[in-house]
């Protein structure tokens, strides 16, 4: 009977110590279960997850890699901004002896004397040519760079192109041609040239004033003009199509320039057959402007 008692009061107390460890020993596990019994190391990485305290890894090749190319970026977008900041900082000027030009010429709509108009115009042209000098020669600094940057002064272009082309119409008639352009600004195409999109796009801005040029002379009594400009956007726009636009900013300028012609068209039209036109041979002047 003590014996019993004593086999019971041993199981209560190997169960109550085994509560209290609840790591079994390692030769009470079988052979399967093993692994618990082990313990993580007191210099296990942090990596590991375990949030234990160990020694650090020596850093990978590719780190060394990684941080020396992120660096080389870091210095080309930094150059890449200063450039970017004196380039716009030209177009700014560009932009402010564009609108100087620009508000001369509006007087041509006040049948100013053109010869007059012309001469107040003219005046921000050598600005502008040097100005164009100066942003050639910083894009000079950095060959290959020319259509990287092209587009923080692609606008400013386009409306010097425009203004220009107006001016040489008044005075000759004529389009202004890329050459033209290009020596007026004095661009060299082998340096830092002018884009061939700026200048066609400049010329049809040159177009959209050519409708209301009509209307104010027909007003101040000029009764031929209507039959000048409406054989010059005829032929220009006969050009125009001989180029393969696709559907882009460039094609809905042309498309423009096709309202232009109605609208000179129509008050052409008017003159026409109120009597006020003068006699002059006009066939062959209207184009095939609908079949665009």
């Amino acid at each position: 009977m003590k014996s019993v008692f004593r086999s019971a009061i041993c199981t209560t107390l190997s169960f109550s110590l085994r509560s209290l460890n609840p790591t079994p020993p390692l030769s009470l596990l079988p052979p399967h279960l093993a692994f618990l019994h082990h313990k993580p190391s007191p210099f296990t990485s942090m990596a590991s997850g375990g949030g234990e305290i160990g020694p650090q890894a020596p850093s990978s090749p590719t780190v060394h890699t990684l941080e020396k190319q992120f660096d080389e970026f870091r210095h080309q977008l930094d150059d890449s901004g200063s450039l970017r900041e004196r380039i716009r900082s030209v177009a700014q000027e560009i932009e402010s002896a564009t609108r100087l030009t620009q508000s001369s010429l509006l007087l041509i709509h006040q049948s100013r004397p053109i010869p007059e108009v012309l001469e107040k115009a003219k005046g921000q042209i050598g600005v502008v040519r040097e100005l164009f000098s100066k942003l050639a020669d910083i894009i000079r600094e950095y060959p290959g760079q020319y259509y990287r940057y092209h587009g923080d002064w692609k606008s400013e272009t386009q409306t010097v192109v425009s203004l220009l082309a107006f001016m040489h119409w008044l005075e000759t008639g004529a389009l202004l041609l890329h050459a033209e352009a290009e020596e007026k600004l004095g661009l060299k195409p082998s340096e830092f040239g002018l884009d061939i999109e700026d200048y066609l796009v400049g010329i049809c801005f040159m177009s959209n004033d050519l409708p209301r040029y009509v209307v104010n002379q027909v007003t101040a009594g000029d009764y031929d003009c209507p039959r000048k400009v409406m054989k010059f956007l005829t032929d220009l726009h006969a050009a125009f199509r001989m180029l393969n636009l696709r559907n882009d900013f460039l094609r809905k300028k042309f498309d423009g320039m096709k309202y232009d012609l109605r609208r000179v068209e129509e008050v052409y039209y008017d003159v026409k057959i109120r009597g006020l036109a003068t006699n002059g041979d006009t066939k062959g002047e209207l184009g095939d402007v609908g079949q665009s």
